[in-house]
């Protein structure tokens, strides 16, 4: 089968159908994979060059390929500068966008200026694709044409693996502690009370394990003094007593979540630190999350 064109601007039609499934593709998966590599280091350079020199003079398919590759790699990293200027920022979407986007506009003014030439002068490329004669091949030809055919099938077979195959979803835990007032700002933490004034804050968990998960909240209350080190001419926190003042089991399925307004007090003078220890499947060992703020009395 032979491929040619110059009357009609295939290799245009090419790098557009690319660029607009490729990033349909990306899209819905919202994941980067290998089909992209030539949306960021040679689609983008090709649809300029092909603008620059709609003809078939000046360049050869060497230099015309050399080029695209250079301009992709400069491209991209500018394109990135600019997004970073934007409200969108340099996140997969919005550089996906201004790829595809910076693409597709160059396509179009190729296409533009190589309709404005004649026929004769437009960029053209012939070549030919048949299947080789098995039978007069030798024996390191069929072997590999083999492997070359089964290497094929295998990458083919991985990538459909890769894009039918669903991912795990991350698994984290959010663990915090808000002010009485709903709010995330620790200046606002209960860090000066008079003795046994009661002060409350929020306490809060979201499960985004796979599984259900049994979680376990502590409150710790620990007076502590400031002394300072000699040795090291620095203050140091010496820890002088430690309780316990509650403790909260909670099992949470994948995206719950659960919330408490906890109030306390503390009944004498002092430096103290409230602790507040998230442990995850009754393993006491190492907490899974610590938050905590000092607090005079």
């Amino acid at each position: 089968m032979k491929v040619q064109f110059q009357d009609r601007p295939w290799d245009l039609h090419v790098c557009a159908g690319y660029t607009l499934v490729v990033a349909s593709t990306l899209i819905i998966l919202n994941v980067g994979n290998f089909t992209a590599i030539l949306l960021v280091v040679f689609v983008p350079g090709y649809a300029l060059v092909a603008a620059l020199f709609p003809s078939d003079k000046g360049l050869d398919w060497v230099e015309r390929s050399a080029l695209s590759i250079c301009l992709s790699i400069a491209i991209v990293p500018l394109l990135g500068i600019f997004m970073n200027l934007t409200s969108g920022g340099i996140r997969f979407l919005s550089m996906l966008s201004a790829i595809s986007f910076f693409t597709l506009v160059m396509v179009l003014m190729a296409y533009w200026r190589r309709a404005s030439l004649d026929p004769q002068d437009r960029l053209a490329a012939s070549f030919e694709l048949r299947l080789p004669n098995w039978e007069q091949g030798t024996i390191v030809d069929k072997i590999l044409t083999t492997s070359i055919v089964v290497g094929i099938i295998v990458a083919v077979g991985i990538f459909a693996y890769g894009i039918i195959t669903p991912r795990p979803a991350e698994s984290f835990t959010e663990f915090y502690v808000l002010c009485s007032d709903g709010t995330s700002d620790p200046s606002c933490y209960p860090t000066r009370l008079n003795v046994s004034q009661p002060a409350t804050v929020i306490i809060g968990v979201v499960s985004h394990e796979p599984i259900t998960t049994n979680y376990t909240v502590r409150v710790d209350l620990v007076g502590v003094r400031v002394v300072q080190n000699m040795t090291c001419a620095c203050n140091q926190t010496l820890e002088l007593n430690r309780t316990a003042q509650a403790w909260f089991n909670i099992t949470l399925g994948h995206d719950k979540n659960w919330s408490l307004r906890y109030t306390f007090s503390i009944s004498r003078i002092g430096l103290w630190k409230v602790q507040f220890f998230l442990f995850a499947n009754e393993d006491f060992r190492t907490a899974y999350r610590e938050i905590q703020f000092v607090t005079i009395t």
